[in-house]
């Protein structure tokens, strides 16, 4: 007779599966499908949204769970339990119509986004955005009744568990006290050197022949894994398929090659994952900030540093030609150019938190309904002028129509970003600390330190302990942000 516990991961083992489904029918909406096809397959995702919200909500899971409390559990049955119960907790707290209609509008509002976007079309996005907004803020008073947080944090803790906007708030708020002016410090250093630009064009099929020689570098596996195009770089699928996408453009072969080295950060967490707990919550990636620490980690600490790009160097000149643009002290300060831009995922990581800063304000403010859709453009405006110094009036497409994740109903993540970029430094120091010699190592091809500290610390580790423990066992404290700007300094001004 199988225990309350064992009919509890069966069930999830079965959600996992279905989610595996969804997963590709999601990457292959964003990167393969036919514009055509948009309807039936967000009605179709909706669909399996629904049937996975019944199993999720199925009466007999109280009693389950109930029995399952009492029953002898080792440390990480009981940590897989925690999870279980989160997630029956907030699944609980939404009709399976709500949830439906989320996915339905959030699909209907991606797919008109792309075209939208590049139309500068922000009163056509408008038509689709009030609804995922009307169901966002439906979807964050639920669950704000269910768990006591209040609506944004409500929305935060699918992505951030345990953090609320009171401690962004404060490290967000820590963060604009130094960084303007590092900003400022930062450009007035580099306006005294000499950057080489490269000479393109970069056709496109060479880029991608790079892309994925650079992910060989970093350890993907392509076995369980695979690299396409869409409008907005992401990574999904499941840990046992993984799926990256990135965009290209011929005048720049930065934006994909970077956006590549991002998404192979999230893929490497997914694929080291704990494989004998896969299916279960407690095998999960810990939070969305952790993940973009991953990512983080690959693009911006590794991807970025005069080390790695002594090994990018050479994989330029095999697959663009020798240049001057590509010896490797050029290559870094090509690198590691700081100045405001408009887009987001293209900004270097020292103006990159204003972005989020920004974003941030107003998706709070939206879901608390202090402003409404219309009121974006203004806001955004006159944040990015103060914040970045910069003009977005009548810009939609470089403006707030430039993510994709509140088409989709994603809010609540974009802290993510900043705390993940902050968790990066701070495994990164804690690897110098341990080992002095791993830029020399870095620098002579031997990228093994890296990934065997965060297999052995954070990868293998999914969700076994909360955010906060799971920092102090790697690094020996919770997150320190003094972290992120020592390395700022050091790298930009040392």
């Amino acid at each position: 007779m199988s225990s309350a516990y064992q009919d509890l991961t069966t069930t999830w083992t079965r959600l996992h599966r279905y989610g595996h489904l969804a997963a590709i029918a999601s990457w292959d909406q964003s990167a393969m499908m036919p514009p055509k096809g948009s309807e039936a397959r967000a009605l179709a995702l909706a669909e399996m949204g629904g049937l996975m919200h019944r199993l999720r909500t199925d009466p007999q899971l109280a009693q389950q769970l109930a029995r399952a409390d009492k029953e002898a559990l080792d440390d990480f049955q009981r940590a897989n339990l925690d999870g279980i119960k989160r997630d029956w907790r907030s699944s609980n707290a939404l009709p399976e119509s709500l949830v439906e209609a989320i996915s339905l509008a959030g699909s209907r509002c991606e797919h008109a986004w792309r075209t939208q976007r590049p139309a500068n079309d922000w009163a056509g996005f408008l038509q689709n955005f009030r609804e995922v907004l009307r169901l966002g803020r439906e979807e964050a008073q639920r669950l704000s009744q269910a768990t006591g947080l209040a609506p944004y944090d409500a929305l935060m803790d699918k992505y951030e568990p345990g953090t609320t906007s009171a401690d962004v708030d404060r490290v967000f708020g820590d963060l604009q006290q130094w960084l303007p002016g590092l900003v400022v410090q930062v450009q007035e250093r580099q306006s005294k050197e000499t950057v080489i630009a490269p000479v393109g064009p970069f056709p496109k099929a060479t880029q991608r022949a790079l892309s994925l020689d650079v992910m060989k570098l970093l350890g993907f596996d392509f076995d369980a894994g695979r690299l396409d195009e869409s409008a907005h770089p992401f990574s999904g699928g499941v840990p046992e398929d993984t799926r990256l996408t990135t965009r290209y453009r011929e005048d720049d072969f930065l934006q994909s090659l970077m956006g590549t080295i991002h998404e192979t950060g999230h893929a490497r967490y997914e694929q080291n994952l704990p494989r004998e707990w896969l299916g279960q919550p407690v095998a999960n990636a810990r939070s969305m900030g952790i993940h973009e620490s991953q990512s983080l980690s690959f693009e911006m600490q590794l991807g970025r540093s005069r080390a790695f790009a002594s090994q990018l160097a050479p994989l330029l000149v095999a697959h663009f030609g020798d240049q001057p643009a590509f010896e490797p002290g050029n290559l870094y300060r090509m690198l590691t150019r700081a100045k405001p831009g408009l887009i987001r995922v293209d900004a270097d990581e020292v103006t990159y938190p204003l972005h989020v800063i920004l974003r941030y304000r107003i998706e709070r403010q939206l879901i608390e309904g202090h402003i409404e859709a219309e009121d974006i453009p203004a806001l955004w405006d006159e944040s990015m002028q103060s914040l970045l110094g910069l003009d977005t009036r009548g810009n939609y497409k470089d403006g707030c129509l430039q993510d994709v994740h509140w088409s989709g109903g994603a809010f609540g993540y974009f802290p993510s970003y900043t705390l993940g970029a902050m968790y990066a430094a701070q495994w990164f120091a804690t690897m110098h600390s341990a080992m002095p010699d791993i830029d020399a190592r870095i620098a002579g091809g031997d990228l093994a330190p890296v990934f065997d500290w965060l297999r052995e610390n954070i990868w293998t580790q999914a969700s076994r302990w909360n955010t906060a423990e799971l920092a102090k066992r790697a690094s020996g404290e919770a997150l320190n942000p003094q972290h992120f700007r020592r390395h700022l300094e050091a790298r930009y001004l040392g």
